[in-house]
């Protein structure tokens, strides 16, 4: 269990790097002689403390040793599923020295649920890389009567 943690580990710090590279890239832009990054750069998390700013806090610490550079997360709860961080990054220069360090919710679930976000998650952000992924579950209580979804969608629209 332990060398798949490593190597777990070893894959989120890859894909930091990857970002930071990438970031580095479409900072710099036309002017070459830019070095990025050149001052500390702020990870938005739109979460409160204690749950995805943990994987963000981690990532930012490799990420700050690579680059030479302070990573600062700072998080923004508030509004419809982290859609207030999503603004401010959207908000932000478009320089590299804001990211977004979230779930795909400020992104496609708001967008879907919500007339005004004060973003386009299309056009406001560019993804850079895949940090984490993880199993959704669909679960129910022992006495509903399906054991599969298609069970389960003829028992919800079942007319009784």
């Amino acid at each position: 269990m332990r060398g798949r943690r490593l190597s777990a580990a070893g894959q989120v710090f890859s894909a930091a790097l990857l970002a930071a590279s990438l970031l580095a890239s479409a900072a710099v832009g036309a002017v070459h002689a830019q070095s990025y990054p050149s001052r500390p750069i702020k990870m938005i998390v739109p979460f409160p403390p204690g749950g995805a700013d943990v994987m963000a806090r981690l990532i930012a610490e490799r990420m700050s040793a690579a680059l030479g550079q302070p990573i600062v997360v700072e998080n923004r709860p508030g509004g419809g599923g982290g859609t207030v961080g999503a603004k401010a990054v959207a908000a932000a220069d478009p320089d590299g020295y804001t990211l977004l360090f979230t779930s795909p919710g400020p992104l496609t679930t708001s967008a879907a649920i919500y007339r005004n976000l004060d973003y386009d998650p299309i056009k406001s952000f560019v993804p850079v890389a895949t940090i984490a992924a993880s199993p959704f579950l669909l679960v129910l209580h022992p006495a509903v009567p399906a054991g599969s979804v298609a069970e389960l969608i003829a028992h919800a629209i079942r007319v009784d």
